[in-house]
């Protein structure tokens, strides 16, 4: 290549890089984002450019289109002989948010780690007659997705509409064998990908929810994905600690409804969706979905909400600590109300990035008097929230940038003193199995390792 074509490419490289900068100041949802991605567009567009059009993007385009802002006049008002908890109208914000009420009647069970949870859950799909959703970011082709895999034909070989998803990204590593097998098999099973062409480039979109819902009855939240490390059996992670939630109760209908979305905007048709009979327990439940198709920042909004409803305690329960400038001043100020804040974190890292700037962050946490600690046994993956005597959720949001802007979300925010002393319990024996996080940690590492922690922080809003 000559000078003079060599020169050319490098100032259409930088006419590019300039648009690209316009368009990142203009649409990034951060200023860290804005500010990161304008520098290096600006100043090495030939390095940056090809990652901007992988990661630049900071909405999902298309999904829920023509859906209004949530309003708190656009919730309708729960059937009257659905009775709802009193102490949900302190969360009035997130049913606002969500555009649906608490529903009452939820009979519950908290599913603590996998072995728990795989058995009630494949019991559970074994016993499906009409109609089977599942939903999961990873699926493995290992011994427990195996084991899916086998549950699922049998349904369908037994009349039974299965209907699966899993997430592009999160299971990149799924052969193609295992799809066929079960499409063979009348399995409906689908990659959620960015496949309209706004979104055909983006690698940050993930679907991140864990759904399963069998006969329209009986619904499923949490923190698992299927492959046999959920299970414990893959070191040095293991043991892993995980929980998911059973639902029995009209907030099914909900989480139906949400695997349609996501069925819908794959396949452009609805699964077939079954009625929810009301429940006989007293627990009250409100499902929270977030994503990056959302008008608002659903997911960062939902956490600070939660955390400013608290008058007692925040118990938190998460594998990533890297919270917004939202829920770090939601936390501060729960504090500062003399409300007692913990959060529980892990000691061991399954992302070297995420793992340093969740450091940096529980050091500067300690600063404003919330409690950290570091779960011991194994890896913790666990997302849980409890606030105050009677209230708790389940689900798949992490606290990071990724799960408030990026991810497809779903969680069960539940109002039920008995559930809360359920959740308290499991939290409780949680933290008995954890250490304190002292400055010490911060000020005894390396040097250059304090550094790293630093330059961790500036890559926030990806992690």
């Amino acid at each position: 290549m000559n000078t003079t074509a060599l020169t050319l490419c490098i100032a259409v490289l930088h006419l590019l890089g300039v648009f690209a900068a316009m368009h990142a100041v203009t649409r990034a949802r951060t200023p860290q984002g804005a500010v990161g991605w304008a520098l290096g567009l600006l100043l090495l567009p030939y390095v940056t450019l090809l990652p901007y059009l992988y990661l630049g993007s900071s909405r999902f385009f298309g999904y829920h289109v023509g859906h209004p802002a949530p309003t708190p006049e656009a919730i309708p008002e729960a059937s009257a002989t659905l009775t709802v908890e009193p102490a949900c109208a302190r969360f009035a914000a997130i049913s606002a948010l969500q555009r649906r009420p608490f529903r009452g009647s939820h009979q519950l069970q908290l599913l603590v780690d996998g072995e728990a949870a795989f058995e009630a859950m494949f019991s559970a799909m074994a016993a499906a007659e009409q109609c089977l959703l599942v939903q999961f970011f990873i699926i493995h082709d290992d011994m427990l997705g195996r084991r899916l895999q086998q549950i699922l034909l049998q349904r369908a070989a037994a009349g039974v509409q299965v209907c699966v998803l899993f997430d592009g990204v999160g299971s990149h590593a799924l052969p193609q064998r295992y799809l066929e097998t079960l499409r063979a098999g009348g399995v409906a099973i689908h990659r959620f990908a960015t496949h309209r062409w706004r979104n055909r480039f983006q690698l940050n979109f993930r679907n991140h929810r864990k759904i399963v819902v069998v006969d329209g009855t009986l619904g499923y939240v949490g923190g698992l994905n299927v492959g046999d490390e959920y299970l414990g059996l893959k070191p040095p992670l293991s043991p892993w600690r995980d929980t998911m939630l059973e639902l029995r109760g009209p907030a099914v209908a909900d989480l139906q409804k949400l695997f349609a979305d996501d069925w819908q905007w794959i396949t452009g048709q609805l699964p077939p969706l079954l009625p929810s009979p009301p429940g006989e327990g007293t627990a009250s439940a409100l499902i929270v979905a977030a994503g990056p198709a959302d008008p608002l920042e659903t997911g960062s909004l939902f956490f600070t909400a939660a955390i400013h409803a608290a008058r007692e305690r925040v118990w938190l329960s998460t594998p990533y600590f890297v919270p917004d400038n939202a829920v770090r001043s939601a936390l501060q100020l729960a504090v500062l109300r003399g409300v007692d804040v913990r959060v529980l974190i892990p000691s061991r890292p399954d992302h070297r990035t995420v793992f340093l700037a969740s450091t940096l962050h529980a050091h500067q946490a300690l600063r404003a008097g919330i409690r950290m600690f570091r779960y011991q046994p194994g890896f913790l993956h666990q997302k849980a929230l409890l606030i105050d005597h009677d209230c708790a959720a389940i689900g798949s949001m992490n606290l990071d940038s990724r799960s408030f802007r990026l991810n497809f979300e779903v969680s069960a925010l539940v109002v039920d003193p008995e559930f809360a002393d359920k959740v308290e319990a499991m939290l409780g024996e949680d933290f008995s199995r954890a250490l304190a996080i002292t400055d010490r940690e911060y000020h005894d590492a390396p040097y250059l390792r304090r550094v790293a922690m630093h330059v961790a922080r500036l890559f926030d809003p990806l992690l």
